[in-house]
């Protein structure tokens, strides 16, 4: 039995969970799962197909990979087997991402309600994956109440791993305030605050402690519990993995905490849990009859084929409606009929599926130098597929000329400079204010063949430092050109705006005028 918070990890992040639940909404079509080996291998051979499992990876020949990932989606309350056929199903959640909704909404849901005990923790199957019954807590809630806490603010790797998942067993007043005053101790002591019997009471499932990294199973358990929070784009990492809650995203943290919601109970009862815990944000009760049988045709299993292909695609690349392109990589993937997959298409996602995209996109603003042209080639996507602009990316040819994307309205007459950084918090160093005012809003002619006038300058970044809004006024005082600076989160939401209701380049224009940081609130007005 574990003896602190575990969660399975098949993959450390929850990013290629659309396209794993695709692969397997495509192979378990109202079949029998549990107990099938043949289905497991299936589902298996299946991932490796789609380049979401390495191949070889493979620990016997029954199918054990595929239902470590069933368990997987299982345990995130994706699917469930019903008990009186052993056939699985999607959840309404699982459904919810199928339909193109988006996968951060869905998950974001997910991982707030996942909770010690559930079916998966207290599987009888294997001791190894049973998790201790003294736990009865919701592990990422009970994260986000520290960060939003003055008194911590922050957590690393080693205070979640040493400290929270082995100490925190409820959300009691007594329980939440010990854990704070652990961590203030361990913050003065490390590890001498740990017990003598520390590796006797918090032993890894195996028994054994690796004598080279004696916290391994804890930092890794930790490290992913982290992973899977940053998915829900609440929370962001600074250089050295130290965890915060970002700036935006404490209004919506405090209304999460302070809305409290039942713990699900008759976790022993499998499909009555799995049916509640896996309630999209949309629906309150899953009221659908699973019992009619169904004659499975050709033509179904082709549909849940176009599915995952559409998933896939839309992961990475901005689909905000079907177009010939979208249809043609499908058809030349799936080798399905064409009519079949512009109806199933147009049917299925006839407001495209932005939100995939956008889930990578949040992910590129963090990564620094990593993934910058990523970034940069992303942004330039958005503001061409989703807001209609003409828009270059010139920041791959690493000049400091030019800025990374141009974009030309000519509905609204204007041109407009973007500089992508991609970090937790950037400042306009001196620098880059003189390489903003001087090569790129003084000097546009040496890179812009257009004669439109420049509407505005941005600064698009996973967040910014707290003497932006004075940096930014300073640029634009000097060049006599308005900008600002936007965050990848009201990015997001933007994006979001723009597919309820379009907004004119005029409109846009004016947002990114406000010679400041954009706030939710400037977005709200539009």
């Amino acid at each position: 039995m574990i003896n602190y918070w575990w969660v399975t990890r098949p993959k450390r992040k929850l990013n290629s969970i659309p396209e794993i639940l695709a692969v397997f909404s495509t192979v378990s079509l109202d079949v029998q799962w549990q107990g099938s080996i043949s289905l497991h291998r299936m589902f298996e051979d299946g991932l490796e197909e789609a380049g979401l499992k390495r191949i070889g990876e493979r620990r016997d020949a029954r199918g054990s990979g595929g239902r470590t990932y069933y368990a997987w989606l299982a345990s995130l309350g994706l699917v469930f087997t019903q008990e009186s056929t052993n056939k699985s199903y999607l959840t309404l959640a699982g459904e919810a991402i199928m339909q193109g909704r988006s996968p951060v909404e869905v998950l974001k849901n997910q991982v707030l309600k996942y909770q010690f005990p559930s079916p998966f923790s207290i599987s009888p199957q294997s001791s190894k994956t049973r998790v201790n019954e003294r736990f009865k807590i919701r592990p990422f809630r009970f994260l986000l109440r520290l960060l939003s806490d003055e008194r911590v603010q922050y957590l690393t790797n080693d205070e979640i791993g040493k400290i929270i998942i082995v100490e925190a067993e409820n959300e009691t007043e007594q329980c939440y305030e010990h854990i704070v005053k652990r961590l203030q101790m361990y913050r003065d002591f490390a590890d001498g605050i740990l017990d003598d019997d520390y590796f006797e009471k918090y032993a890894p499932s195996s028994g054994k402690v690796n004598p080279d990294h004696p916290f391994s199973h804890l930092t890794d358990t930790a490290n992913t519990l982290v992973n899977w929070l940053d998915f829900t784009q609440l929370v962001y990492r600074e250089e050295g993995g130290i965890v915060k809650l970002l700036d935006e995203k404490r209004e919506e943290v405090k209304y999460i905490l302070e809305n409290r919601t039942a713990f699900i109970d008759r976790p022993e009862e499998q499909e009555y849990f799995q049916r509640k815990y896996g309630l999209d944000p949309w629906h309150q009760k899953d009221t659908r009859n699973l019992a009619n049988t169904r004659t499975i045709t050709s033509r179904m299993i082709d549909i849940q084929k176009i599915r995952q292909a559409f998933i896939t695609y839309s992961i990475h690349k901005p689909v905000r409606a079907i177009t010939s392109d979208v249809i043609d990589y499908v058809i030349s993937v799936t080798g399905t009929d064409g009519r079949l997959v512009e109806n199933t298409l147009i049917e299925a996602y006839p407001n495209g599926a932005i939100s995939g995209f956008m889930t990578e996109y949040f992910e590129m603003a963090f990564k620094g130098t990593e993934e910058a042209i990523q970034f940069e080639e992303a942004t330039t996507e958005l503001f061409s597929e989703v807001f209609g602009f003409k828009a270059k990316h010139l920041g791959q040819t690493g000049s400091k000329s030019a800025p990374d994307v141009l974009l030309l309205s000519d509905d609204a007459g204007y041109q407009a400079i973007i500089d992508n950084k991609a970090y937790s918090r950037y400042s306009i160093s001196g620098d880059h204010h003189n390489r903003m005012v001087h090569n790129y809003l003084n000097n546009i002619s040496n890179y812009s063949e257009y004669q439109q006038p420049i509407g505005f300058f941005t600064y698009i970044s996973g967040g910014f430092g707290n003497q932006i809004d004075r940096q930014i006024q300073s640029i634009a005082e000097e060049s006599g050109i308005h900008g600002s600076g936007m965050s990848v989160s009201n990015m997001i939401k933007l994006v979001e705006k723009q597919n309820e209701k379009p907004l004119t380049h005029q409109m846009i224009r004016e947002i990114f005028s406000v010679d400041r940081q954009i706030l939710l609130s400037d977005l709200n007005l539009v």
